[in-house]
């Protein structure tokens, strides 16, 4: 009796569905399965029909002021993370996704619902302006974990974000139609139609253009204030633009968050802050909503469609998205293998969810018939194009050739002067490299140089996600703090599971230690030890340089060679590319492999290409030593005088060698 009282109580309602909405996303983040899968499972276990245990009843009223708020910033995240220069390059075919793709899926699905279903049309037509929108929620992380192609990502991407207010607010105003059915309804329902985009789009592009106007000026809002003062913000926005405009908040907080981003500073730390912010807790409002939603609907109403309600999903599945996704992107550049990927992935997702519940309950309180099946109808699509998409997903983009490289080049946290040295290397050795760093003037040397750097924390999985770990051939953590360097490889293999990640280290014996790494899996950056802050110093005085080497001839390694010219006390140069003095760095060895950089468990063969940084204020004794391990420089001539200088620091270096080895007296 305690246990029940207590479960109707709407503060544990919402209490154990955020709960239960995080431990779900989580299990669903461990078997690799779309995390709205296990969401949707979890509202029905523990609904009212199994468990009892989340019962959306005991809100009342309360759940759509819940659903709206959160609504609004989950929408208000998607037009921010929106990539406006991608979508730019397929604008026409978004466009028309939108419009013509929008308008045939809702006659088609309208069509399909009224044979099928034998429904009235009235309410076949408020089923198929339900169906317009996909899930943006779903289809983000989707294409993140099916590594789907740019370009096509994107544009699913796009169409998600853009369509949810559209389908939405079309959907709102086909139910006052449906509700009072006249001329009178329909005129009043174009108005509202026209005044809820039209008018959400200025609100939102007014409340947009004030937000980022707060951002961009300098500690105008403190920085532990930002992410609260958005929030704020997004909410008095989407409350205001309902109040003047029915329906419009929708459209203005998507809008908000594509003119936030658009207005804000490029590699505004407040905006990647805000960015980190919006998305925690877009996944923290989804997987609540979900909870509840799913809760709300009844198995025994999904049961009852029966066949019919399968036959309806399938067909929208086969029929009604190729021809939303072929007609619409008609004359818009696309090849026939996106088109035909883009046909199969359209799941639907929390704004469908939202406004069939919405649906469901004014019908009710209407008396007009046929509200239950409409959601649980709605819930049947959400659930089916949501587990197909996530399961067959990456099969299909794998048979299309749609999937990413998964050997894309190198990761690197870091964008120091020796990393850049290491990125120029990748590069001009035909791989990849994609830099991270949170440091402004770093990042901006990089760009001068004509690299690819990503400006954000490495640590934060916002950044780490945008540099696309799971494609690489592996990652570099290249930071002078040895125990971030380790966080950060732990966190690419949790992400991405590499195979090759390359710490670096300045003291093998102290703090992390070379036995540390390779127990934990990973490699040695250059094989050994290197003093990170003294080699970027080097190069940011000019005093060291990178240089390629050939490896001309193997030295056995039984006869050791000193490094640094006279001090025999020196360790001696152990294989091809260990060096324990401050005369070179190994970068990259270009192999029968390929390039990559140099490890502890790299092996160079003759004939094989590598780049080496050198102190060129010690350059005689630098290039003394990769003589002496076998190596015969490329990239420079060497002039009669500087070869005759080599030869006699060679001879110089092998004759302390020798002499080191003799006993004393």
């Amino acid at each position: 009796m305690l246990l029940s009282a207590a479960l109707k109580s709407p503060e544990l309602t919402v209490g154990l569905a955020l709960l239960v909405g995080v431990l779900a996303q989580v299990v669903a983040w461990h078997v690799s399965i779309p995390g709205i899968v296990m969401l949707l499972a979890s509202g029905v276990l523990l609904g009212p029909d199994l468990a009892g245990v989340i019962r959306p009843e005991n809100l009342g009223d309360g759940l759509s002021l819940l659903v709206g708020f959160a609504v609004a910033i989950i929408l208000f995240e998607g037009g921010l993370n929106l990539d406006l220069k991608r979508l730019r390059q397929s604008s026409k075919a978004i466009r028309r996704l939108v419009t013509v793709g929008a308008l045939v899926t809702a006659v088609l699905a309208t069509i399909t619902a009224r044979l099928w279903m034998g429904w009235t049309w009235n309410v076949s037509i408020l089923f198929g302006t339900l169906v317009i929108v996909t899930g943006p929620t779903v289809v983000g992380p989707l294409m993140r974990r099916l590594n789907v192609e740019h370009k096509t990502a994107a544009l699913l991407e796009g169409e998600g974000v853009l369509i949810d207010p559209i389908g939405a607010i079309v959907a709102v105003v086909a139910l006052e139609i449906a509700l009072t059915p006249s001329i009178e309804s329909s005129f009043a329902g174009v108005k509202s139609l026209v005044l809820g985009l039209g008018g959400g789009t200025i609100i939102g592009a007014a409340g947009g253009l004030v937000i980022a106007f707060a951002l961009r000026i300098h500690k105008l809002i403190p920085h532990a204030l930002v992410n609260i003062f958005t929030l704020s913000a997004v909410i008095a926005l989407f409350q205001g633009a309902e109040t003047l405009a029915h329906e419009s908040g929708i459209a203005a907080v998507t809008v908000a968050g594509i003119v936030v981003r658009w207005r804000s500073n490029q590699g505004n730390h407040d905006l990647e802050e805000l960015q980190e912010f919006k998305e925690q807790l877009t996944m923290l409002m989804i997987g609540m909503l979900f909870v509840l939603l799913a809760a709300d609907v009844r198995v025994a109403d999904v049961r009852q469609l029966g066949w019919r309600g399968v036959a309806t999903v399938v067909t929208l599945m086969l029929v009604v998205r190729p021809a939303c996704v072929f007609l619409g992107t008609y004359g818009g550049g696309l090849r026939l293998r996106q088109k035909l990927f883009m046909s199969w992935i359209g799941p639907r997702g929390i704004v469908a969810a939202a406004v069939a519940s919405l649906f469901a309950v004014k019908m009710e309180h209407e008396h007009v018939a046929g509200g239950v099946e409409l959601r649980a109808l709605t819930f049947l699509v959400i659930a089916t194009t949501v587990v197909v998409a996530g399961l067959t997903g990456g099969p299909l983009a794998r048979l299309l050739g749609l999937k990413r490289r998964s050997d894309n080049g190198w990761l690197i946290m870091g964008a120091n002067a020796l990393a850049r040295e290491m990125a120029r290397a990748l590069v001009d050795h035909g791989r990849p490299a994609v830099m991270l760093d949170r440091n402004p003037e770093a990042a901006r040397h990089a760009e001068e140089a004509g690299l690819v750097v990503i400006y954000g924390n490495a640590l934060e999985e916002r950044t780490l996600r945008r540099g696309e770990p799971d494609t690489r051939s592996g990652a570099l953590a290249m930071t002078r703090n040895e125990e971030v360097n380790m966080l950060f490889a732990d966190r690419v293999q949790s992400y991405g599971k590499l195979e090759l990640l390359l710490i670096t280290l300045d003291d093998l014996e102290h703090g992390v230690t070379s036995m540390m790494v390779r127990d934990a899996g990973y490699k040695l950056l250059f094989g050994q030890g290197v003093e990170t802050d003294w080699w970027c110093q080097k190069l940011k005085r000019g005093t060291a340089a990178a240089s390629t080497w050939v490896l001309h001839e193997r030295v056995e390694p039984a006869t050791p060679v000193p490094l640094g010219g006279s001090s025999s006390a020196r360790p001696p140069l152990r294989g091809p590319f260990i060096a324990s003095d401050r005369l070179f760095v190994p970068l990259v060895h270009d192999g029968r492999r390929g390039a990559a950089p140099v490890h502890d468990g790299t092996k160079a063969a003759v004939g094989d290409e590598a780049v080496f940084v050198l102190d060129t204020s010690r350059l005689n004794e630098a290039r003394a030593a990769l003589i002496a391990a076998g190596w015969r420089e490329k990239s420079a001539e060497i002039s009669a005088p500087q070869a005759g200088a080599l030869a006699s620091a060679t001879t110089d270096a092998t004759t302390n060698a020798t002499r080191s080895e003799q006993p004393a007296g």
